[in-house]
């Protein structure tokens, strides 16, 4: 029976959408992609609330099963469809892989994704803040990726996914990646996995020239 196209509500320009992006992409999951116009407060519309009452994207619909929030799908994507390879059963593999999870909802939320919203979505947040918030979060990184290839292990995991897009794009944010060599050598092995797709690139901060 072939699988039904996973539906994905989403704005191009959110890390939290390409997180679900990618994982479906690495998955080889049929994916419709549905645009969520963010600017136009399609979000806060009665028939996308039905879908989130957060009113947030990313969203899916899998044949009828709907659920929401980036890592809550990824959590969901890996346990139906990884074969254990993206989400171990293992206790501590879990641990560690949910550890990157909550940095991507916590320390990277409130660092490199919020300085990157300042400067394409002109947000309101303390510049100087989030950069170094960023920085301190990178410098972490930087020292944990010296002895792995994945941020949870050998091999890649939804701990990676969770974490690519707003870091990739930190530079968009003026928050640089070039005091980091491990934690830009890790952007490269995800971005060489099978199936990888990119998140499109902004002209700003660091990128505006």
């Amino acid at each position: 029976m072939t699988q039904a196209a996973i539906k994905l509500y989403r704005h191009p320009l959110s890390g939290h959408a390409h997180r679900v992006e990618l994982l479906l992409s690495l998955l080889k999951l049929p994916t419709e992609l549905v645009f969520v116009d963010l600017a136009n407060g399609a979000h806060k519309q009665a028939e996308f609330l039905a879908l989130n009452p957060f009113g947030q994207v990313p969203v899916i619909d899998d044949n009828g099963t709907v659920v929401s929030d980036s890592n809550a799908i990824l959590v969901y994507l890996a346990k139906k469809y990884g074969d254990g390879q993206w989400f171990s059963d293992e206790p501590l593999a879990a641990a560690r892989v949910q550890r990157w999870l909550s940095v991507a909802a916590g320390q990277v939320a409130f660092g490199p994704a919020a300085a990157r919203l300042i400067t394409v979505f002109a947000a309101a947040f303390n510049a100087e803040e989030v950069i170094n918030r960023a920085h301190v979060l990178f410098k972490v990184m930087e020292g944990e990726l010296a002895t792995t290839p994945f941020l949870a292990g050998p091999t890649a995991t939804i701990a990676d996914v969770a974490n690519y897009a707003y870091i990739a794009h930190a530079p968009e944010g003026n928050v640089s990646l070039q005091d980091y060599p491990n934690l830009r050598a890790w952007l490269a092995r995800v971005e060489a996995l099978p199936g990888f797709v990119p998140m499109p690139r902004t002209a700003a901060g660091l990128q505006a020239n």
